[in-house]
């Protein structure tokens, strides 16, 4: 698993409670939740993506497209090609896409990571954001959203030994970006980390700071 600078984590904690007392449910962090409507988007994936709805490849990748196109952490730029391409796509590979989310929901997640992967890959699409982020909303305490600036500013600014980004997105380094963030998260008060996302929202802003104060 790899390694965390423990005191860049306190030092980052301290300053966040002292800026935001109650973590996230300071009224500025309320506001900036209400902008992402997190609560209505983990609802919605977790009642479009239960086991049973995968019945229909045709109705699953809808969904699919749906989420991605209502969702705040995918670029204005990804998610109109990404309807594009799955409404294009022959109803065999809207079939692989499915049955690798599916897959990846409800059973082995390395299979239906590489699935979805391969077949999105084929249309220049295999991206980190487009791979994660129904996970992220199903499982807002068990995934993660890979969002690369976010995920190599944390690498680097909290020293993770033993983790090097590639935009290519693999089964791997998405296990072990996991690993590291699941086993930070309970480092930290639990008002920093109501779901994995705000925790890596929470150590986004750290490192940001960090980053400007350096720059001064």
């Amino acid at each position: 698993m790899a390694t965390t600078n423990k005191n860049k984590l306190k030092l980052a904690e301290a300053r966040f409670m002292q800026r935001y007392p109650g973590g996230f449910s300071h009224p500025e962090m309320q506001e900036i939740g209400k902008k992402h409507r997190v609560g209505k988007m983990i609802d919605m994936a977790q009642a479009e993506f239960a086991k049973n709805r995968f019945r229909d490849p045709e109705t699953v990748s809808e969904a699919m497209v749906k989420m991605v196109s209502r969702s705040s952490l995918i670029s204005l730029f990804e998610k109109p090609r990404f309807r594009d391409v799955v409404r294009t796509m022959a109803h065999s590979e809207k079939d692989i896409l499915a049955s690798g989310l599916e897959e990846f929901l409800h059973g082995n997640q390395q299979q239906g990571f590489d699935a979805m992967t391969a077949t999105l890959a084929q249309w220049k699409l295999a991206k980190w954001s487009l791979l994660t982020v129904i996970p992220n909303y199903y499982r807002p305490n068990d995934e993660v959203f890979v969002k690369p600036t976010t995920v190599k500013g944390v690498i680097r600014h909290f020293e993770l030994k033993g983790l090097e980004y590639s935009p290519k997105p693999s089964w791997d380094f998405y296990r072990r970006f996991r690993d590291a963030v699941l086993d930070m998260k309970p480092k930290v008060d639990p008002l920093l980390a109501p779901s994995n996302a705000a925790f890596l929202g929470f150590l986004m802003m750290a490192f940001k700071e960090a980053d400007a104060h350096e720059q001064r």
